[in-house]
């Protein structure tokens, strides 16, 4: 199947692809950053889509190993030569100033002020993104025509950078609680801190607002637990905060650039095996998508922080030129002509697939779990043994009891069950529900 035609079954209402465009462009040129005021304008634009909740972590408290930082607010940042031509202006570009540098204002040499400078030779139409969030530090990011026309101008050079960090202010999260039958919750994530980059991650921050928005007007089994934070320190954050919910979660989606012209892929989740993976690729199969699989990695967003030891969830990424991978990566090129509209409606189409699949799940979970039940305590064996063999019909319904025990651990769908026994999935179901009503098996989901 050809690039061009790995999507043309999905079709997107213009309506929804000029809300998602309206949106990519009023939220593109704020400046987000892991605190400060750009990421709650933000939460507060995005609140016109979802019915998100903006909470405030203040700035020094302590989460885990990590402290979260003063706020970092920035006004103005500019280079000028000597004949006062401002060359290079943060209010043209965000991505001109270094995130979280510190305050300057000096007149300096171009000796001093190169090693200042950050540029891409093997992109040298491009601006970089960069960060000092955990360093007192301070520079400019250019494009090398720049770089090119700041080594030939006339020196001093004045530098200004109009920032200033407070002790007093908070880090911003972004969270919607849709309620379903079943207390059970799924977490849907995604990252708001990375200023004019639009796959990595405006795409995604649309994404998951247009899929919170699509889930509220449904009747759901399932809970869903929406959060939108700060790459990594909002995460820990979170985490810390809500540290029981979030330990109660077993699965969940981590969203991330999803907007890009490239090719579908997917990141499994931490344990290769379990349901999200197979239900995701069942998702690009059905619908006839060509895709690649990586698997986990501790490199890539907060998944790491999801899936580490204290919560171990299972997350899936579906992207569209994945992170990493696309060569406007982290650049001024990963712009609004990188993305489009449709490709990201194309990707909401998918989440909302994947959703509709884990809405189906069914899991049980065996309320006895040291060794097997004593099935004859509970009418559930054979009243003369030592004659039963594994393949007799006569026996069907016990190889069932027992394959159901053995597996249920809360964690293993029946259709994956199903698989593994090779028997159909409403002869499994209807013996778990019997083992239900003997109180030998709950329903987790």
């Amino acid at each position: 199947m050809k690039k061009n035609e790995l999507t043309a079954n999905i079709r997107i209402k213009k309506e929804l692809c000029d809300l998602i465009d309206h949106y990519l462009k009023r939220l593109f040129h704020i400046n987000r950053c892991i605190t400060g005021k750009g990421n709650r304008e933000s939460l507060r634009i995005l609140q016109e889509i979802a019915p998100i909740q903006i909470k405030e972590y203040p700035s020094g408290s302590n989460v885990y190993d990590w402290v979260i930082p003063d706020e970092w607010i920035a006004k103005d940042a500019w280079i000028k030569d000597a004949n006062g031509e401002k060359l290079i202006d943060f209010q043209k570009n965000n991505l001109h100033l270094i995130s979280y540098s510190i305050p300057v204002q000096e007149q300096i040499s171009f000796s001093t002020l190169e090693k200042k400078l950050h540029y891409l030779e093997e992109l040298p139409k491009a601006i970089p993104y960069r960060t000092s969030y955990y360093k007192k530090d301070w520079g400019f990011c250019v494009t090398k025509s720049q770089y090119q026309i700041l080594k030939n101008s006339k020196e001093p050079f004045e530098v200004l950078i109009d920032t200033k960090f407070s002790p007093n202010g908070s880090l911003s999260v972004g969270e919607v609680l849709i309620p379903g039958r079943n207390k059970k919750e799924i977490l849907v994530s995604t990252y708001i801190c990375h200023p004019s980059l639009a796959n990595d991650n405006l795409s995604g921050v649309v994404l998951t607002a247009f899929l919170a928005k699509n889930l509220i007007k449904k009747k759901l089994n399932l809970s869903y637990r929406f959060i939108f934070v700060p790459e990594t320190i909002g995460a820990i954050s979170y985490c810390a905060n809500n540290e029981q919910s979030m330990k109660d979660i077993d699965t969940g989606l981590v969203i991330t650039c999803v907007g890009g012209p490239g090719e579908y892929s997917y990141k499994q989740s931490l344990n290769s095996k379990h349901y999200i993976n197979s239900l995701t690729e069942e998702v690009f199969r059905e619908g006839g998508i060509n895709f690649s699989t990586y698997p986990f990695d501790i490199h890539g967003s907060d998944e790491r922080q999801y899936s580490s030891q204290r919560f171990r969830i299972n997350t899936t990424t579906i992207c569209k030129d994945k992170y990493y991978e696309y060569d406007y990566y982290h650049t001024s090129l990963d712009d609004l002509n990188f993305v489009s509209a449709k490709n990201i409606g194309q990707s909401l189409t998918l989440y909302i697939k994947l959703i509709d699949k884990l809405e189906g799940v069914v899991i049980f979970k065996s309320l006895v779990q040291n060794c097997e039940v004593m099935l004859s305590k509970h009418g559930l064996y054979p009243e003369l043994g030592g004659s039963i063999l594994p393949n007799q019909d006569s026996q069907k319904e016990l190889n069932l009891i027992l394959w159901l025990i053995f597996y249920c651990d809360g964690h293993m769908p029946i259709d994956q069950i199903s698989k593994k026994i090779s028997k159909p999935i409403k002869d499994i179901y209807k013996v778990a529900l019997i083992l239900e009503k003997k109180n030998i098996l709950k329903r987790i989901c």
